[in-house]
């Protein structure tokens, strides 16, 4: 039995043929990219965004298709399987929601306006000494007439260089507890005193540190509650793990899709080197970890899907979990199935695999995912 309901299946057709004619060939992606430097075309996005994509999870309202988490899965494992450069996606959707949750309506209007036109957000949380541990940030928003002023610096920020505008978690109380006391506020790209440096990476450029000196922000700036940002963080994990896992998903398919092709067509010792054994059985323990994915990815997007408001700790973080720990292991063993050609940027092996392992990293550690479902058990 399908996971998918008809109509669901042909929107995942749709996005394959989409990213198939758009992005199907490495020339294709080279023009999008600078030759694989940026992990965003903003070009192919607002094709995207053309086609009603970009603004899946936007409510009807406010001009988006007002789908849910099973038709975002969907969209964004068919674009990773696709090799669609639009990495920008990800952290995009996260602060869409929200804003959608917690904004005011006119402020909410703008923004969700932009995500469905196919301009990127940017969200903000990790500095040098507070990453896994966010609640321990000190970059700091102090009251003054008729607004804010914002000092500290941010870092691992992705999509900053290029997003339309930036939703920062910054510290506006320090009496209380660790996790109170943080605020949620909307920065447009382009204010005064804010700096935004590059940090290189493997996968290129991807993700910034940012500066705030003397950042001035009126009070119509503040997205939600005054320290509410805590709980407004913990609101949006379902979702966000959902896309990281559906995401590395379709990496991994995408992975196992061109490392099959290889060594059906790589022939030594007279034969395809697929048919030996040891190449033959660790393919399909690949294909067998991937399909359990899928069928862990869609159905915690149908528990979500069935019940918006109810946490799902311990669902969200083995999805988050397993779709990574299964791209990152199904790209490494691509890379050495491949041999020497894995290892080439001719192919596309290595990239796949530098973009996974990071997946392990970001949107809460492996470790992080790990000690959580531990705890739902009461450990």
């Amino acid at each position: 039995m399908s996971i998918l309901t008809p109509e669901q299946t042909d929107f995942a057709k749709s996005v394959a043929d989409f990213c198939q004619r758009e992005a199907g060939t490495r020339e294709q992606r080279d023009a999008l990219t600078a030759a694989g430097a940026e992990l965003h075309s903003v070009e192919l996005y607002k094709k995207m965004a053309d086609l009603g994509w970009a603004g899946i999870l936007v409510p009807e309202e406010f001009g988006g298709a007002g789908a849910g988490n099973v038709e975002m899965c969907i969209l964004l494992e068919e674009a990773m399987r696709g090799n669609a450069p639009i990495g920008g996606i990800g952290p995009t959707l996260i602060a869409a929601g929200a804003y959608q949750k917690f904004a005011d309506e006119q402020l909410k209007k703008e923004v969700l306006a932009d995500v469905v036109a196919g301009e990127s957000l940017s969200i903000s949380m990790s500095e040098p000494e507070a990453g896994s541990d966010v609640a321990a940030l000190t970059c700091r928003a102090e009251k003054v007439d008729g607004g804010w002023v914002i000092n500290g610096q941010k870092t691992w920020c992705s999509n900053a260089h290029f997003a339309k505008s930036i939703l920062l978690v910054a510290r506006t109380d320090r009496t209380g507890k660790k996790h109170e006391g943080l605020t949620f506020f909307h920065i447009p790209a382009g204010t005064e005193g804010l700096e935004i440096k590059g940090i290189d990476t493997l996968g290129g450029r991807e993700v910034n540190d940012l500066y705030f000196t003397n950042v001035r922000v009126p009070d119509s700036a503040v997205v939600g509650e005054v320290g509410g940002g805590w709980m407004q963080l913990m609101s949006g994990l379902n979702t966000e793990r959902l896309i990281l896992a559906a995401m590395q998903l379709g990496v991994a398919e995408r992975s196992f899709a061109n490392t099959l092709e290889f060594v059906t067509e790589r022939k030594q010792f007279g034969r395809p080197v697929g048919t030996f054994q040891s190449l033959r059985h660790r393919l399909a323990d690949h294909a067998t970890e991937i399909e359990c994915t899928k069928l862990l990815v869609y159905s915690v997007a149908q528990k979500s899907d069935a019940n918006p408001k109810k946490m799902l700790p311990r669902e969200a973080s083995m999805a988050k979990l397993k779709a990574t720990e299964v791209s990152k292991a199904m790209t490494i063993d691509g890379m050495q199935m491949m041999g020497g050609y894995g290892y080439a940027t001719e192919f596309d092996a290595e990239r796949l695999m530098r973009g996974a392992i990071i997946s392990t990293v970001y949107g809460g550690t492996n470790e992080i995912q790990r000690d959580i479902i531990g705890k739902t058990y009461g450990l």
